[in-house]
């Protein structure tokens, strides 16, 4: 039975594995800061509907949430050299596309991909915002930029956050195709460990078992955060009570 699937090769791989762990988590976290940055710019942008940015943005949603992932990480690591050497050639740069980090193209690949999906996300958290309480806060002479940090900004990212979880689970494990844009993270790690263990299952199933165990950590985590930044609600009988 070993010589089919020996559990002792699961648990020996996972090390070397892991040691590609930060390879991950640097990933995911980069990707996601410019997922969370560019889709609160497209939301504002639709609630806000800005003419001809917001048709640009319609589009761009739209085109990025009905490609695969993987594609847009190809055209990304192959089309933004061509951009940067059209760019030397057109305004005589130099430009040294040697020196980009390969992980450039997978962040921005995988940001853009779920800034598609998280501005969204975000549009709706704006729009669920109490009028009454940026109302309050303009009788108090809040001005618009305070009522923003202080008010809008807060409360949407509150009814956001279960919505950003779930991105990021997504997000750290569709990390496994970075590989593609040359990036050696656990995934890429697992074929190169399996091809010279020849052990290919094994590698496999260690990897499953990081990712679900860090899939496990991070539900855990969302959900402190979500009870730690809800926002109460107030009992009807003491509503009732106060009026």
């Amino acid at each position: 039975m070993n010589s089919f699937f020996d559990i002792r090769a699961v648990f020996e791989q996972m090390p070397l594995l892991l040691e590609y762990l930060g390879n991950t988590l640097i990933l995911a976290l980069l990707s996601m800061l410019v997922g969370i940055l560019l889709g609160f710019v497209i939301a504002i942008i639709r609630q806000r509907k800005i003419p001809i940015l917001n048709a640009l943005s319609i589009f761009y949603v739209s085109f990025v949430r009905g490609t695969p992932i993987i594609i847009q990480l190809y055209i990304a690591y192959f089309g933004i050299p061509i951009f940067f050497r059209y760019l030397n050639f057109k305004f005589g740069l130099n430009l040294q596309l040697e020196s980009i980090p390969k992980m450039f193209y997978a962040v921005t690949a995988l940001g853009i991909n779920q800034s598609a999906y998280l501005s969204e996300s975000f549009r709706s958290a704006l729009l669920s915002v109490d009028k009454g309480t940026i109302e309050a806060g303009l009788t108090i002479g809040m001005n618009r930029r305070q009522i923003a940090q202080r008010i809008i900004i807060p409360e949407a990212m509150t009814v956001a956050l279960p919505n950003i979880g779930n991105s990021f689970i997504s997000l750290l494990k569709g990390t496994s195709l970075a590989f593609s844009s040359g990036v050696v993270e656990m995934t890429a790690a697992a074929k190169l460990v399996g091809g010279r263990t020849y052990r290919f299952i094994e590698a496999y199933v260690a990897l499953a078992i990081i990712y679900w165990l860090l899939t496990i950590i991070l539900e855990v985590l969302f959900s402190f955060l979500e009870r730690k930044t809800a926002i109460p609600v107030e009992a009807p009988e003491l509503v009732n009570s106060q009026r």
